[in-house]
């Protein structure tokens, strides 16, 4: 599976510290830009977002409604516990994708439900928060890619300085 481009659509988020999380992790695994509907997230805004400045790499942008994104080489993929979705280890993800997130104390709009061209949803024991929803759908993209990751440079350009561990094997006592 070649690499694409994915990007995320907040629908009516709330929380500042959820919307980080989730600039962090589109950092993390590579998402091309997020979106949002609604006013809240703009109201709660002026709270500092932990972001690893990905916000200076990635954009943020307020939208009024998911349909103005529509892109006819992109693929709506809803993310909700939804009757009849697609269990995430089961889902092929498209090359170019628009993956859509409801509210953390809602659900996504039945009308873009009803025009997604796939629905999935982590199989949990009750809901994820949002940020948490997103880590792990953008997690499964990547994972899917394997062939396409060198892991030896992965590691070195993902760590802090910090960090220099090296594993050379089991060396019990």
């Amino acid at each position: 599976m070649n690499e694409g481009s994915a990007a995320i659509v907040l629908c009516n988020p709330k929380s500042p510290s959820n919307v980080g999380a989730v600039m962090r992790a589109a950092g993390c695994y590579s998402a091309t830009a997020i979106y949002y509907t609604g006013t809240r997230f703009e109201h709660a805004a002026k709270y500092h977002l932990d972001t690893k400045n990905v916000n200076q790499k990635i954009p943020l942008r307020a939208v009024e409604s998911v349909s103005e994104l529509a892109d006819e080489h992109q693929k709506l993929v809803c993310v909700e516990l939804a009757e009849g979705a697609i269990p995430l280890p089961e889902f092929s993800h498209p090359e170019n994708a628009l993956y859509i997130f409801g509210p953390e104390d809602g659900s996504i709009d039945q009308s873009i439900v009803n025009v997604a061209d796939s629905v999935v949803y982590v199989p949990t024991i009750g809901c994820m928060n949002l940020a948490a929803s997103v880590n792990v759908l953008l997690y499964d993209r990547m994972a899917k890619q394997i062939d396409t990751i060198d892991h030896s440079e992965r590691v070195k350009k993902s760590r802090d300085v910090n960090n220099r561990l090296v594993f050379k094997g089991s060396a019990r006592v």
